[in-house]
């Protein structure tokens, strides 16, 4: 995956893969070339650059100007335990503190405002690759200040052919291709993605470090999904290497490809009252639980 993991006792993020896990010494020397900073012309309003992964600052269409902020990301961006790692499959957190500084951008990719996340409200790698962060600011807040306000999530399943763009807050570049098509079930390593979305060919060959960037559909402006994972080897299902299934259980390798999560399903899991943004228990969420 394009990623990176938040490590130590204040989620410090660390180095090590390129699409869906975090960036090693490879892909950095390979491909983080002068070509791939700043993107002239995209606006970057809204996009957040965490220490190897990207982000995007975001609401529900119903979040109000006084609600604490939320930063989205991958799951995988996530660390877990003092040294680190990624979410095992089966763990999903929900509603636990996390303290850490991120930067968000203005229209030309510069830093402009730090903010600090409080807690993590919902992040798993399990189905799906999403980690979504409740900030100490709200929305009000952060548009007083810096002018910018949060992209607006979607609440329908994208459509095939849709036109996005895919904004790196960590390489200052954005991607634009269409969505492609709908893979039922996505392998890499021990983990297994569902509904994932592959994105066409060329325009967004994502690389180490565009984890966890939106995909942003550039009709509505809305998030219709979230960067998370390539095959950049040609390799079997493994790390850095997904496999495609289908209905049928066949599984096909695509070197080169790269896919995205939906996030849609936030909305099935809205809370209706009390302090907490979801509600993982209601009839209509069907996004992973914890276990215990």
């Amino acid at each position: 995956m394009t990623k990176s993991i938040f490590a130590s006792l204040v989620l410090i993020l660390i180095t090590s893969a390129a699409h869906a896990f975090p960036l090693t010494s490879k892909n950095w020397d390979n491909k983080a070339t002068i070509g791939v900073f700043y993107t002239p012309g995209f606006n970057f309003q809204g996009i957040i650059a965490l220490s190897n992964c990207s982000g995007s600052l975001v609401r529900f269409k119903n979040s109000q100007p006084t609600d604490k902020a939320m930063l989205l990301t991958n799951g995988h961006c996530v660390s877990t335990g003092m040294w680190g790692g990624f979410l095992q499959p089966g763990e999903v957190y929900v509603n636990k503190p996390a303290n850490y500084d991120v930067s968000l951008l203005d229209k030309n990719g510069r830093a402009i405002e730090s903010l600090e996340t409080s807690r993590i409200l919902y992040a798993t790698m399990t189905d799906t690759d999403v980690g979504l962060f409740e900030l100490n600011d709200t929305y009000a807040d952060i548009q007083s200040k810096t002018g910018t306000p949060a992209l607006t999530l979607a609440d329908q399943l994208p459509a095939m052919g849709l036109a996005i763009q895919i904004p790196s807050g960590y390489w200052k570049r954005t991607y634009a291709c269409q969505t492609e098509a709908i893979i039922p079930e996505l392998k890499e390593a021990d983990w297994t993605f569902k509904h994932s979305i592959r994105f066409s060919q060329p325009g967004c060959e994502t690389i180490g470090g565009t984890s966890g960037s939106p995909l942003v559909s550039a009709q509505s402006g809305e998030v219709i999904g979230i960067n998370n994972t390539g095959n950049e080897d040609g390799e079997h299902c493994t790390m850095n290497n997904p496999c495609e299934v289908d209905e049928q259980g066949q599984e096909t390798v695509r070197q080169g490809r790269s896919y995205g999560q939906q996030t849609y399903l936030f909305y099935g899991c809205l809370a209706h009252s009390g302090p907490d943004r979801l509600d993982l228990n209601q009839p209509s969420c069907v996004l992973p639980k914890p276990q215990n």
